[in-house]
């Protein structure tokens, strides 16, 4: 008989919690697993970034761990537990997927988006809402949060219609950013240096392209590059403090060579 890993798990997050459990586990909270519940999930991100599958399959697990541990402290409590997570899931799945277990044909993404709009409006709780933005938690990245927002106002037509309109639009916010550089007032280079994100993140969004992961990918080439430049400098015996930017960058552009 075929093991039933999942219930194991369970099992032990149940043991976990128990009399004579872990007492760390046994102190935690809703509140107290937040940052795990985050740190887990960006894990999860640099795993499929570094493309090795058997780090995504180790830190899914971990992530998976953290559901659980949050539906075993709901249990105690008497609130609901993992089999009503997974329930509550499964017929949300069905409910906004007529096309895949209904009658409705829908052959686009760009239909399936529409008809799930109109779905989440028709359900419990959607009608309290006084805008579609509600609903992106204000907890996300900024970047991440910025393309979710835009992406929900483009679903009712408020969206560019050329690449080049948006291209211009950054052109625009650079040139407002340059003008209080030249002013020297902080506030005000804060608020045009916002814009100028916002626009990027929607040419990201236009293009394809997510902000968060291309943003993530440039810091780990600049990580791995600027690595190679403190590697060379400890090879040749010379501290980054004595090096000039020049030799710096000829240093950074051999890594580049390197393909790091």
């Amino acid at each position: 008989m075929k093991k039933d890993y999942f219930k194991d798990i369970v099992d032990i997050m149940a043991r976990l919690r128990g009399p004579g459990g872990c007492p760390w586990d046994r102190e935690q909270t809703h509140k107290s697993l937040k940052p795990f519940l985050v740190e887990e999930t960006y894990e999860v991100l640099e795993a499929i970034d570094e493309g090795s599958s058997s780090k995504v399959k180790e830190e899914l697990g971990d992530l998976l761990f953290q559901v659980i541990f949050h539906a075993q402290l709901a249990s105690e409590r008497g609130e609901f537990t993992i089999d009503d997570v997974l329930m509550r899931i499964g017929e949300k799945m069905r409910i906004r997927h007529p096309h895949v277990f209904g009658e409705k044909k829908l052959n686009t993404s760009a239909e399936v988006l529409a008809d799930w709009e109109k779905i989440k409006k028709a359900e419990k709780g959607y009608s309290e809402r006084k805008s579609i933005l509600e609903g992106v938690p204000r907890e996300l990245p900024a970047l991440i949060r910025a393309h979710r927002l835009q992406e929900r106002a483009a679903r009712v037509g408020f969206e560019w219609d050329r690449i080049r309109d948006v291209t211009d639009k950054l052109d625009e916010e650079i040139g407002e950013f340059k003008k209080t550089l030249a002013e020297n007032d902080p506030a005000r280079m804060e608020d045009e240096l916002g814009d100028v994100f916002f626009v990027l993140v929607n040419i990201a969004r236009f293009i394809g392209v997510n902000p968060e992961d291309a943003l993530r990918k440039t810091i780990s080439k600049f990580i791995s590059r600027f690595q190679y430049i403190e590697e060379k400098a400890a090879s040749l015996g010379v501290e980054l403090s004595d090096m000039t930017l020049s030799e710096m960058d000829r240093l950074w552009d051999e890594a580049k060579e390197t393909g790091r």
